[in-house]
C-alpha cells in the first residue's frame, strides 16, 4: 500500500481559506471508497447476465416492472450497509467553514447526506427515496402486499426508485441549481467522477469559463485533467481531510 503523504500545495490552502463560494461535484470514486459498488459493478452476480438497458431505462420498467424494482431492492440494500467515509465527512467541515458552499453529486446513495452534508443537490436522484411512477410524488408509505412493486397508496400506479434512468431528463431546478454554483464558485473541485456523463461532466468546464479555480481529485486522469489548475492523485477519503486540515488546522 502506498504510504506516501499527500502534498497539498500552498497556493491551493490559500486559496481555499479565502474564498467565498465553493462547489464540489462528486462522483463514483468516493462512494467506492465507503463499498458502494458503481452501476457497473452492481452487475454482478445474479445480475451480471443482464443489460443496463434491461435495469436502467423507463422501458425495462414498463417491460418487467419487478425485474426492475428486485434489482432496486437489492442495490438499497447494499447501500443501508455502507457509512460514509473520511471523503465524505471533510466534506461536512469544508461547508462549514467556506462562506458560500454547494455540493453536487452524481451519486445516489445518499451518503453524503448521512454524513451531514445541508447543502446538496443529487443531481441523479437518490435510491433510497421512493416515488409513484405515474404522479412523480415522493411516497413514504405503502401497503405491503408482496407485489412487486408495490402501488402507490394514492392513485394505484407502480411505485419505482427516485432515480434518473436512462433515457430521462435530469430534475431541471437540481440541474439549473447545479449550473448556477459552478458559475458562481471561486474554487470547484471536481471529487472521483470520470467526468464523461452528461451533463454533470460539463461543470467543472462552466466553472472555469467563468473564473473558478479547477481542483481535481481522482485515482487516475479524466477529460477534466489537463483543465484543472491543480491535480491531487490519490482517494478522495485521503486527499480531502488532508485539504482540510492543511487548510484549517484543527484548535490546539
Amino acid at each position: 500500500m502506498d504510504t506516501t503523504p499527500i502534498r497539498i500545495p500552498a497556493e491551493l490552502v490559500a486559496k481555499l481559506r479565502q474564498a467565498e463560494s465553493v462547489a464540489v461535484l462528486t462522483g463514483a470514486g468516493i462512494s467506492a471508497e465507503s463499498g458502494v459498488p458503481t452501476f457497473r459493478d452492481a452487475q454482478t452476480g445474479l445480475w451480471a447476465r443482464y443489460n443496463p438497458e434491461e435495469l436502467a431505462t423507463p422501458e425495462a420498467f414498463q417491460r418487467n416492472p419487478r425485474l426492475v424494482w428486485e434489482w432496486y431492492e437489492w442495490r438499497r440494500q447494499l447501500v443501508s450497509q455502507a457509512e460514509p467515509n473520511p471523503g465524505h465527512l471533510a466534506l461536512v467541515e469544508m461547508e462549514r467553514r467556506a462562506p458560500r458552499f454547494t455540493l453536487i453529486t452524481q451519486n445516489v446513495d445518499g451518503l453524503h447526506r448521512r454524513a451531514g452534508s445541508r447543502r446538496v443537490i443529487e443531481l441523479h436522484g437518490n435510491i433510497v427515496r421512493t416515488i409513484c411512477s405515474r404522479e412523480r410524488l415522493v411516497v413514504e408509505q405503502w401497503e405491503e402486499t408482496g407485489e412487486k412493486p408495490p402501488r402507490c397508496p394514492r392513485c394505484g400506479g407502480f411505485l419505482r426508485p427516485d432515480v434518473v434512468w436512462f433515457g430521462e431528463m435530469l430534475p431541471a431546478h437540481a440541474l439549473q441549481a447545479a449550473i448556477e454554483a459552478a458559475r458562481e464558485a471561486q474554487i470547484f473541485f471536481s471529487v472521483g467522477t470520470s467526468a464523461v456523463v452528461q451533463p454533470a461532466a460539463s461543470l467543472p468546464f462552466e466553472a472555469v469559463r467563468h473564473g473558478a479555480t479547477l481542483v481535481e481529485i481522482n485515482l487516475e486522469e479524466t477529460p477534466v485533467t489537463p483543465m484543472a489548475h491543480y491535480v491531487l492523485r490519490g482517494p478522495a477519503g485521503v486527499v480531502l481531510p488532508a485539504l482540510v486540515e492543511a487548510t484549517w488546522p484543527p484548535d490546539v
